[in-house]
């Protein structure tokens, strides 16, 4: 007799396996009656979502517009090509500040970026004290820009400076500039919000010693190529956002001999290969506008629901989308959970803060989790978990990163380019990596561990989409 004459097909003369989804009522029923039962993750789309869903994903520029979206991402180069104060790159006049995520008034500014702010214009010799800082910028006298709105990033506070030296990269295939502040390495630090005279010394030397060295170094060697050493960290247990180890080490390879050979004292240079080489996060600042060129290059294309920038500025959660172009979305940022330094607690702890997340958005960080199992150890988790954060990313992103590998899951790609409409029909939200900056102003560093966006960015950007997309015939 044929399966198919068969009663029921042969249903019942066999152990049944049960496929669910769902709430697990019926699952748990199933299995209490030793049914053996394959759980599927699934949640309804976002609340009130279904419209917008309907009418972005009916939108017939919609596929190419990704895939378009996703190969500018994937084929940005990033290359560091100088090292030069912030009054030359943008043209930052005196009297602005820029700053980390969406644009935020003083009044409603955290503690790290009231602190760090206090910190640059101390720094800048525009007060005496932090008393008189705080007075002048609570008055309105100075202008703060999201760092984003002049084409770079800034870690946690992201506080630059007319006279601060960024890094300076290169995407040479989509003519693109982009840069970073220098790293100041962990603790009291002032993208962290501390303000303290050791601050703005450290502040003053970076801008007397440390840059006018990077500079010369980097012009001595030549251009380095920032996204061979992503590629390569990847594969040495670095995620590219809170774990620089090995493309610290990289990065300090190809600088050396441009440093020691630097017009500068003796004692000057050691201190600054000194200083760079005992900073872990020392790469950071390289990767952080490496990832903005490669979204920058993904940013408007219209009918793309590819989100190009995820930034918070302590109070705020922003998010921008390829097919609207510079337009915010935002929410409240969540506070990370994770792993504290010495006697602080979640109690200390600031909502998110910074533009790391640009990482995230151009698929390392902790959508590299997996290539990256030791950072459990600094953001809490554990390496199941690692393996876990980066498969579930697969889940949101258009694609696979042909570059950035990650050697665990047989050199697969990282996920890349967030998608806008799998966020809102899966529920499913981006895995941030953060380090977390105290609440108060002037602490600094009490942690690190991992976040997710505030969820109603994501309908948000999904109904701006909708409402662009054209009338059908």
């Amino acid at each position: 007799m044929t399966t198919s004459a068969r009663p029921l097909h042969g249903l019942l003369e066999a152990d049944p396996v049960v496929a669910t989804a769902g709430v697990p009522l019926l699952a748990d029923a199933l299995s209490d009656q030793a049914v053996t039962v394959s759980r599927t993750q699934w949640q309804p789309p976002m609340a009130g979502t279904e419209a917008d869903l309907a009418r972005v994903m009916g939108d017939p520029r919609r596929a190419a517009a990704n895939a378009l979206a996703l190969e500018r991402m994937t084929s940005a180069t990033a290359t560091l090509v100088d090292v030069r104060p912030a009054s030359e790159v943008v043209g930052l006049e005196r009297g602005t500040f820029l700053h980390a995520g969406p644009p935020i008034t003083w009044e409603r500014a955290s503690g790290p970026m009231r602190g760090a702010l206090i910190g640059a214009v101390l720094f800048e010799g525009l007060a005496d004290t932090a008393e008189h800082a705080e007075h002048r910028l609570a008055a309105g006298e100075f202008t703060l820009e999201p760092c984003h709105h002049r084409g770079g990033v800034g870690p946690m506070a992201g506080v630059v400076s007319p006279s601060m030296w960024l890094y300076v990269l290169r995407d040479d295939v989509h003519d693109a500039t982009s840069w970073c502040s220098l790293n100041e390495g962990l603790g009291k630090v002032l993208r962290y919000g501390a303000y303290g005279p050791e601050v703005i010394d450290r502040l003053h030397w970076m801008t007397r010693v440390l840059g006018p060295t990077l500079s010369q170094a980097v012009r001595s060697t030549g251009p380095i190529d920032i996204r061979a050493i992503i590629t390569q960290m990847l594969q040495m247990g670095d995620e590219g956002h809170n774990r620089n180890r090995a493309g610290s080490l990289m990065l300090l390879r190809e600088l050396l001999p441009g440093m020691i050979t630097a017009d500068a004292a003796s004692s000057d240079v050691a201190e600054a290969v000194r200083f760079s080489g005992a900073n872990e996060h020392f790469f950071l600042n390289l990767g952080m506008p490496a990832c903005k060129l490669a979204t920058m290059a993904a940013s408007g294309i219209p009918g793309s629901s590819v989100v190009t920038v995820m930034a918070r500025n302590g109070t705020d959660f922003g998010i921008q989308v390829s097919g609207t172009g510079d337009e915010w979305f935002t929410g409240p940022a969540n506070t990370p959970e994770g792993l504290f330094l010495g006697a602080f607690g979640p109690e200390d702890a600031n909502p998110d803060i910074g533009d790391s997340a640009i990482t995230e958005t151009g698929g390392i960080g902790g959508f590299a989790m997996a290539a990256a199992p030791a950072i459990v150890k600094f953001v809490g988790g554990d390496v199941p978990f690692a393996l876990r954060a980066t498969r579930t990313m697969y889940e949101i992103t258009v694609g696979e990163h042909p570059a950035y590998q990650v050697p665990i899951l047989g050199f697969r790609g990282t996920p890349t380019a967030i998608d806008v409409t799998k966020v809102a029909r899966t529920g499913i939200l981006p895995q941030i990596n953060t380090g977390m900056a105290g609440r108060v102003a002037g602490t600094g560093q009490v942690g690190a561990g991992l976040v997710t966006p505030p969820a109603e960015c994501f309908p948000a950007a999904l109904a701006a989409l909708a409402a662009r997309v054209p009338e059908g015939p």
